[in-house]
């Protein structure tokens, strides 16, 4: 079990960084590795219609194509770089990356890690002055990197409800990608802001507002807080 919760106590939180993914992918691969070898990955992954082993390739998927997206010279502001993506099953997720089975979780973990070593690097080198596309708003490096970063932790969750164990990212990290994508949703000071994250995106109540059953973050850039 990981379990780095801390109450949230700045009022400022700061930008999301390139090392803050790196130490929720550091924690991801750690809990992901605690499972027991007799662990059924064919379980859903929480209350998604995937199921898990599908879920940690999406979540690998998506780092990976996050980190495409600033790759290109000019960087396409209306649609994806073009990869071919394919749908594992009606319904799965649709991806371009996927971990060969007879590897077993193992190997999963290695194309998770490896996808996130990628996504980390470009989040360090690339100008902060690049843009690309995503359908929830034209986004710099620092937008993509807290995209990864709320796709990584609250994938975990649903990963490690389905396998049956524990996952308590540290606070710091919730309350930034908060920040930086959830402008909408307010954390009271004092407040843990990991069931706040869990309930913007729709997997959990919260004492005085309804359950979302539509949700989304703002990716484009926004102007400064003088």
């Amino acid at each position: 079990m990981i379990d780095e919760t801390s109450p949230a106590t700045a009022p400022e939180p700061g930008p999301v960084t390139a090392d803050d993914l790196a130490h929720a992918l550091r924690l991801a691969s750690a809990t992901l590795r605690e499972v027991p070898g007799d662990a059924d990955w064919s379980r859903p992954a929480g209350t998604l219609e995937w199921d898990c082993w599908s879920t940690v390739e999406h979540l690998a998927d998506d780092l990976l194509a996050y980190a495409a997206q600033l790759g290109p010279q000019a960087p396409p502001l209306d649609r994806y770089v073009p990869f071919v993506s394919s749908r594992p099953f009606p319904g799965g997720p649709n991806s371009f990356v996927f971990a060969r089975r007879e590897t077993g979780p193992a190997g999963l973990i290695q194309v998770l890690e490896a996808s996130g070593a990628l996504m980390v690097s470009i989040a360090r080198t690339a100008s902060p002055q690049t843009r690309a596309y995503h359908p929830w708003g034209v986004c710099d490096p620092a937008g993509f990197t807290a995209m990864s970063l709320v796709e990584t932790l609250v994938h975990l969750h649903d990963v490690a409800e389905g396998l049956g164990t524990v996952w308590l990212p540290p606070a710091d990290l919730c309350l930034r990608t908060l920040a930086r994508l959830f402008p909408d949703v307010p954390v009271a000071p004092g407040e843990d802001p990991w069931p706040v994250l869990l309930w913007a995106t729709g997997r959990a109540d919260l004492p005085g507002r309804p359950r979302r059953t539509d949700w989304r973050w703002y990716a484009e850039v926004r102007p400064a807080t003088p």
